[in-house]
């Protein structure tokens, strides 16, 4: 065979495997499902930690739906737009910031959200901590005293954006083009994770850090905060985590997969999810999320 030739059968031979590849990628059954959902998680701990705690949830999707699931989980918020906007995730699991900052890069629908555990509703808190033996009692004091704060990812809903409504209603001048910059703060962080968040505050390395309240709850619960060791000193109410759909996910689909949610009846599940159960969402219940973000400078990922 001619080298003309062999390069020809090699460029040919390349085409028919990815053709192939894509084919299996797409495959989608008589019933709308992929034969394979790829599911997206963010990582509102370490991304190690959250892949572990979520395999039961996707064996039970995968049980539920008879379909094979992938579990993917980014090494921060953004990753998992990105992995959306590239069309190589089918559903994920997103804060409401991360959601809105999704929406507008790619067509993507919010399907369900938990029913907190915490709160009864479907909305959980955002927090402002403390050390205990802090001398801050409120928002305000933290501000006055020009302390160091620390968020977590910077596109996370309870750990960036609503700490930072809390900073700027307190009087903090946050600004939207340089996000570290919220005068008369000292310094102003970003740690990727609400443990690391808690851990900064311990640590003494921030005055102050902005946290989900439930996460925090599990790490006192799991020893990794010692109890009491943390204050709240305010705490904002916060539209759910929505699970959404890519934008090649169809009507049927969807409904299968909202209909696996609402009837997860396993209280180990439920409250492995943080979960008392899941409803039904829509992009109207995120309008606050999305009309903050723009006004803070956050609507747009990293």
């Amino acid at each position: 065979m001619t080298r003309t030739r062999l390069k020809a059968a090699l460029a040919a031979l390349s085409v028919l495997v990815a053709s192939v590849a894509c084919s299996a990628a797409t495959a989608v059954r008589s019933d709308g499902l992929p034969a394979t959902l790829r599911v997206g998680v963010i990582p509102n701990i370490s991304p190690e930690t959250q892949r572990a705690q979520y395999e039961p949830f996707r064996k039970y999707l995968a049980e539920r739906l008879k379909t094979e699931v992938e579990l993917f989980v980014a090494t921060n918020y953004a990753g998992v737009v990105t992995a959306l906007a590239a069309k190589k995730l089918d559903v994920a699991y997103l804060g409401g910031l991360t959601y809105v900052q999704a929406e507008a890069q790619t067509k993507v629908v919010p399907l369900v959200t938990e029913v907190d555990q915490e709160t009864g509703t479907p909305e959980y808190l955002s927090a402002v901590v403390t050390k205990a033996d802090a001398s801050f009692r409120s928002t305000k004091d933290v501000v006055a005293a020009g302390a160091k704060f620390a968020f977590g990812d910077v596109s996370s809903t309870s750990g960036s954006l609503y700490p930072r409504i809390m900073l700027a209603d307190a009087g903090a001048r946050c600004q939207v083009r340089d996000l570290t910059s919220c005068a008369p703060l000292s310094a102003v962080t970003f740690t990727g994770g609400h443990d690391a968040t808690a851990q900064a505050v311990l640590s003494g390395s921030a005055d102050a850090g902005g946290i989900e309240l439930r996460i925090l709850h599990r790490l006192e619960k799991q020893g990794s905060v010692p109890q009491g060791a943390l204050r709240v000193v305010e705490t904002r109410k916060v539209m759910g985590y929505p699970w959404v759909a890519g934008p090649d996910l169809g009507q049927g689909a969807r409904a299968a997969i909202v209909k696996a949610f609402t009837e997860i009846s396993d209280p180990r599940l439920l409250d492995l999810m943080r979960a008392k159960r899941y409803a039904a969402v829509s992009a109207t219940h995120y309008n606050e999320v999305r009309e903050r973000a723009a006004d803070l400078g956050l609507l747009t990922a990293p």
